[in-house]
């Protein structure tokens, strides 16, 4: 079911530079939004399409994760306590996660988006949850984490490995076989197909409408043709993504 409403900014708390946790009094999204899963932020005045963000954590609230980037975001990270805001969701579809052994949470930059509430609802059903997170420096890592181990990388090296944060689950780790989730720049992701193929990625793309009328977040599939992300996506199996056929495609880079 979604749900639209107005939402007071309950909470706001800063995570990695430039990077900002808002939460928002929601309850009916967020006690039955799943990880992976988004809203759409309308804002009055303010740009006239709205902005769709992965829910970061659930319960009472809605929290979501973001960086200033542009008027939308601007306006948002300026929002006081009380201020308010209009959402929809929960909408697309989320991760599918199994009460089976283990769950490796792979994230990059902002990919942490889904990650806390996929740690949550994993640990929810007794899986075990090792979650990997890389950015381009220590002040870019988000400092917020949820499961039972975490790994980290940094483009510079200034914390944990140094290059790509796949790197930090080697290739004979056991955690790696069960459920591999990712969330992150699309060259990384792509990445993330070659090496687990049945891993589920929440790709993240331009969306106008967020309800699957527009037609403007269109995600190539090898099988031939489109899905939409905000209705069929944004999480998919990594190996079904055309990822070459994706706009600005470029390959992932080894200290990216």
């Amino acid at each position: 079911m979604v749900f639209e409403t107005e939402a007071a900014l309950k909470g706001r708390r800063r995570v990695a530079r430039d990077m900002w946790v808002l939460a928002f009094a929601a309850p009916e999204i967020g006690h039955s939004a799943l990880a992976g899963q988004f809203v759409n932020i309308g804002l009055r005045p303010g740009p006239l399409l709205r902005r769709p963000f992965s829910v970061y954590d659930g319960g009472d609230t809605v929290e979501i994760v973001l960086k200033a980037v542009g008027i939308g975001t601007d306006q948002l990270v300026d929002l006081r306590i009380g201020d308010r805001v209009n959402l929809l969701g929960p909408l697309g579809r989320g991760f599918e996660i199994t009460p089976r052994g283990a769950v490796v949470l792979l994230s990059g930059g902002l990919g942490v988006a889904p990650m806390p509430l996929a740690a949550k609802q994993a640990k929810l059903l007794g899986c075990r949850v090792q979650w990997a997170h890389g950015a381009r420096t220590a002040a870019d890592l988000c400092v917020e984490w949820h499961g039972d181990e975490r790994s980290q990388a940094t483009d510079d090296g200034s914390v944990g490995l140094r290059g790509s944060v796949l790197g930090v689950v080697p290739a004979d780790d056991p955690m790696q076989a069960p459920q591999v989730l990712a969330c992150g720049p699309n060259p990384m992701l792509e990445a993330v197909a070659d090496r687990w193929p049945d891993a589920q990625v929440a790709l993240e793309t331009y969306m106008g409408c967020g309800t699957g009328v527009c037609l403007g977040c269109a995600v190539p599939l090898r099988s031939g043709g489109y899905d939409r992300a905000c209705k069929e996506g944004p999480v998919y199996r990594a190996a079904d993504v055309d990822w070459p056929s994706l706009p600005g495609h470029l390959h992932y880079s080894p200290t990216r």
